[in-house]
């Protein structure tokens, strides 16, 4: 297992069986993000800071507990894409390749693919992506190290090029988990933009290689649509689908926030962190194209929290210490693009 981890990338398999979604159409593809928190297993782990979420810790993790998050997040993975499943789902806050393992075979009704790879967090929280192998081959991953200002440890940006089994065409998937905002958002600003340079010099290398290539990027950036790292420095901007843009990337949450809609609840306002930011080549009307108006903040109504102060939020694992026996604080997002030729 070991050799496996330190490989290029990590394939791990689930068992497919038959169902309603195993024959859904392959004229288009949907893609969703979703910040698991803290998805971890119950076993200690010397490199990582994981004593919060050991059977010893005063949150008791336990494998009772970790079943029912697991069994939780498969409920509403299961309940994205008309109740399909999503052909491409990025995560974060998950501790390894093996609590993926071990969430896929939750996920019967795919043929669901892990890539992995370990990042170099304190904590030992990582990005993952996983895609149904029936739809979609790997070509190639990269993990760009992120070093910050104050050289402290955070998430590699996860770099995954898929090809479409249908049409033959390449989708740079880039999956984030940027900095949080402790210690405030202006103060921890610049940690978002250094993770916001090491992503845009990636795009600016592929944009000189291939200049037509279709990049998705994603993830939860602990940033909204309008702060400096997202809007400045990706250039990824508001756009009116349908009509024509000059700009190289846009932002499908960005309507969304500006109608004061989120993914994450704090302090009583809901943020828009979690986002998914597409190339422009997904809207000239060629071999891949995204549908007009999918994007969607994911909210199945048995992950709505119905009472107190926390109302119309996701309903999380925990508060604090205290077990809810929930879901995720945050809600997923994702969207829908179409298929065309071959």
């Amino acid at each position: 297992m070991r050799i496996f981890l330190k490989a290029s990338f990590v394939l791990i398999l689930c068992i497919p069986c038959i169902s309603n979604c195993q024959n859904v159409q392959r004229d288009s593809f949907y893609v969703a993000n979703w910040n698991m928190e803290n998805l971890y297993d119950i076993v200690a782990d010397s490199t990582k800071n994981d004593k919060e979420f050991l059977p010893d810790s005063p949150r008791q993790w336990n494998d009772d507990k970790y079943e029912q998050k697991l069994s939780n997040l498969a409920k509403v993975i299961n309940y994205m894409n008309n109740g399909c499943g999503p052909d491409i789902l990025t995560v974060e806050e998950v501790e390894n390749i093996n609590v993926l393992k071990r969430l896929i075979y939750k996920l019967t009704d795919r043929d669901y693919i892990v890539v992995h790879r370990d990042s170099p967090d304190e904590r030992g929280i990582d990005v993952g992506l996983l895609y149904d192998r029936s739809i979609f081959d790997i070509d190639s991953l990269a993990a760009l190290h992120v070093e910050l200002p104050d050289h402290n440890p955070t998430r590699d940006i996860l770099h995954v090029v898929l090809i479409h089994k249908k049409n033959k065409e390449k989708i740079h998937v880039y999956v984030n988990h940027w900095p949080s905002r402790r210690g405030g958002e202006v103060k921890s600003n610049s940690n978002r933009v250094a993770a916001a340079e090491v992503l845009k010099r990636s795009l600016d290398t592929l944009a000189s290689t291939s200049p037509k290539s279709n990049v998705i990027i994603i993830g939860d950036f602990n940033d909204e649509p309008n702060n400096e790292s997202i809007e400045q420095y990706l250039g990824a901007k508001d756009f009116n689908c349908g009509s024509e843009t000059n700009l190289t990337f846009v932002n499908l949450a960005y309507k969304k926030f500006l109608n004061n809609e989120g993914s994450y609840l704090y302090n009583g306002k809901f943020n828009m962190l979690d986002q998914i930011i597409i190339s422009t080549t997904f809207l000239d009307g060629n071999s891949l194209e995204y549908e007009c108006n999918s994007f969607d903040i994911i909210k199945p109504f048995f992950m709505i929290s119905q009472e107190g102060n926390r109302k119309g939020s996701a309903i999380p694992t925990f508060i604090g210490s205290k077990y809810l026996g929930g879901y995720s604080d945050h809600f997923p997002v994702g969207a829908k693009f179409i298929v065309k030729g071959k």
